[in-house]
C-alpha cells in the first residue's frame, strides 16, 4: 500500500520557483499513483486567485496547472482558511476547486498524511 503525501505550498504563484515546484512535485508524486494532497497556506493561497494577470511578469498563468490535477488524481485543493482571512480574501475570490480546512482542521488533515513536503 502507497503511503499518502501532502504537498504544502507557502510562496506566492510568481514570486521565485518555489509554488511551481510544489506543483510539480504533486503532479510527479500523483503520476506514480501515491495518495497526493496539496494544501496552500501562507502566501500560497494567492495560488488560485481568479483573475490573474502574469502576462505582465511574462510570466505563464499557473492557474492551469491547477485545472490539469484532477487528471492526475488530485481532486481537491485544499486551502487554509486562516491564510485567507489573514489577506482579506473571501473564499469566493478563489477558482472552484478547492475545500476550505478551518481552524483545528489544517492540524487534523496533516496528522493523516504519512509524508509532508513543504516548498
Amino acid at each position: 500500500m502507497s503511503q499518502s503525501i501532502c504537498i504544502i505550498s507557502t510562496q506566492a504563484p510568481y514570486r521565485g520557483q518555489f509554488a511551481k515546484e510544489a506543483l510539480d512535485a504533486a503532479l510527479v508524486s500523483a503520476s506514480y499513483e501515491i495518495p497526493t494532497s496539496l494544501l496552500l497556506m501562507g502566501d500560497g493561497v494567492y495560488q488560485v486567485l481568479e483573475g490573474q494577470s502574469p502576462d505582465q511578469l511574462g510570466r505563464k498563468n499557473i492557474a492551469s496547472m491547477f485545472q490539469s490535477l484532477e487528471l492526475y488524481g488530485i481532486e481537491t485543493v485544499y486551502i487554509d482558511g486562516e491564510s485567507l482571512g489573514e489577506r482579506g480574501i473571501a473564499p469566493e475570490q478563489l477558482l472552484p476547486l478547492y475545500t476550505l480546512l478551518e481552524g483545528d482542521a489544517v492540524a487534523s488533515f496533516l496528522a493523516q498524511q504519512d509524508k509532508v513536503l513543504s516548498f
